[in-house]
């Protein structure tokens, strides 16, 4: 899994597998990628700290819980 984060354009993405991805919108500013299989691959989300709050550290701390990932 790769978490990264682009502050100049404030968006968050979460990518879970590295593959070509079809991209579906989810909601304005959400959205999901999914792998030729139809599993999510990674999630983007734009305007990440106005979405998660604008303290200085909200991106700094990423908490997984009860994640299974299989190969």
């Amino acid at each position: 899994m790769r978490i990264t984060y682009d502050s100049q354009i404030d968006a968050l993405y979460i990518r879970f597998i590295e593959t070509t991805v079809t991209t579906k919108n989810l909601t304005e500013g959400i959205a999901a990628d999914y792998d030729s299989e139809g599993k999510l691959a990674g999630i983007e989300i734009l305007d990440a700290v106005k979405r998660f709050g604008k303290e200085k550290n909200t991106l700094k701390k990423v908490v997984l819980e009860e994640i299974g990932l299989s190969a």
